[in-house]
């Protein structure tokens, strides 16, 4: 017994009756009201309700059906929910027909070429700057970020340009300072199965961008997910970048056909880097107006005014004006799917 349907007359009272039965059992309730119906999701261990006491809750005034989902990830699947789960972000909705465009540089570096970057990334058509303040790094003598001072530069641009920012966490210790200055909160390939992290952002009132690992399956990647709606956060984005394979001639293997298998198996939007992804300028492009093709609500290019002076990530940046003529690319390809760019 994972889900509870209830009957489209029931009352709060028959509402707050259920629940308090279910607490009582060492379960809690995630309520999703519809237009025409109430679902609860019930989290913890449901393996221990018997038969019995299943057919007890069925029998509860106000319940409908007592369903059984057989996906480890409940609040994630369609079964929970089935109708697509839109983030508003500032006016700018996620998962709608509208593909929204994240864009700006791996790693904010100073305000004036971060300014530089969104003016231009906007005038282009992106909704959202994106740029890193904490930046995991493979070596430990690389650049790490600028900390608090790259998070003010963000919501400095934010404030000049109207345009929400998305950056990344991997502390949970720094929850509080990241939450003050982002709109989305990004949880990096390397942080996703840091399930301490996903529980903390879990608790956050922000969306959360959840980037698949490097090796992680679909079904570990929607369980990372499950990690942070367990906790109350439903708005969670996932964020196909590429996964580690034996090939060699571009960074990762960009997994498109993740996107067609994750609308089927869920209802959160769904993002592509294809930056990440192939790791290589010349290639962004291409795979991006893929991505559109395959479905994607979403993408996350990289770009900088000055590729080979970036500190981070310069081989797969875009210009400012490679990244204005994608956009225009991207329009026809959308239009042809039934999205709008």
């Amino acid at each position: 017994m994972d889900i509870l349907v209830l009957n489209p007359g029931a009352t709060e009272e028959q509402l707050k009756h259920i629940i308090k039965k279910l607490e009582g059992r060492g379960l809690q309730a995630n309520i999703s009201k519809g237009t025409e119906r109430t679902i609860i999701g019930v989290i913890g261990d449901t393996s221990k309700i018997s038969e019995d006491e299943e057919n007890a809750i069925r029998a509860m005034p106000g319940v409908e059906d007592a369903l059984r989902i057989l996906k480890p990830y409940k609040l994630a699947s369609r079964e929970f929910k089935n109708e697509d789960t839109l983030i508003d972000v500032r006016g700018n909705i996620i998962g709608g027909r509208k593909i929204q465009v994240f864009a700006g540089p791996c790693a904010v570096e100073n305000k004036t070429i971060l300014m530089s970057i969104a003016q231009k990334v906007k005038d282009a058509g992106a909704a959202f700057v994106r740029g890193g303040a904490f930046k995991p790094r493979t070596s430990p003598y690389s650049f790490q970020g600028l900390g608090e001072e790259g998070l003010k530069y963000l919501a400095y641009v934010r404030k000049k340009t109207g345009m929400p920012v998305i950056t990344e966490i991997m502390d949970p210790r720094d929850m509080e300072v990241v939450s003050k200055y982002t709109d989305i909160i990004q949880i990096g390939t390397r942080n996703m199965q840091n399930f301490r992290l996903l529980l903390e952002v879990g608790t956050a009132k922000k969306p959360v961008l959840l980037k698949r690992g490097l090796s992680a399956t679909i079904k570990e990647w929607l369980m990372a997910a499950e990690y942070i709606m367990s906790k109350g956060n439903q708005r969670v984005i996932l964020c196909e970048r590429g996964i580690r394979t034996f090939e060699t001639a571009t960074r990762n293997t960009l997994d498109l056909s993740a996107v067609p298998v994750l609308k089927k198996l869920t209802h959160l939007p769904v993002v592509v880097d294809p930056s990440h992804g192939v790791g290589k300028w010349d290639l962004v492009a291409p795979m991006a107006k893929a991505a559109v093709a395959a479905g994607a609500d979403g993408l996350i290019i990289e770009v900088h005014i000055n590729p080979e002076e970036a500190f981070s990530d310069g081989e797969q940046s875009l210009r400012p004006d490679d990244f204005a003529t994608l956009m225009k690319e991207l329009k026809p390809v959308a239009a042809a799917v039934g999205r709008e760019i």
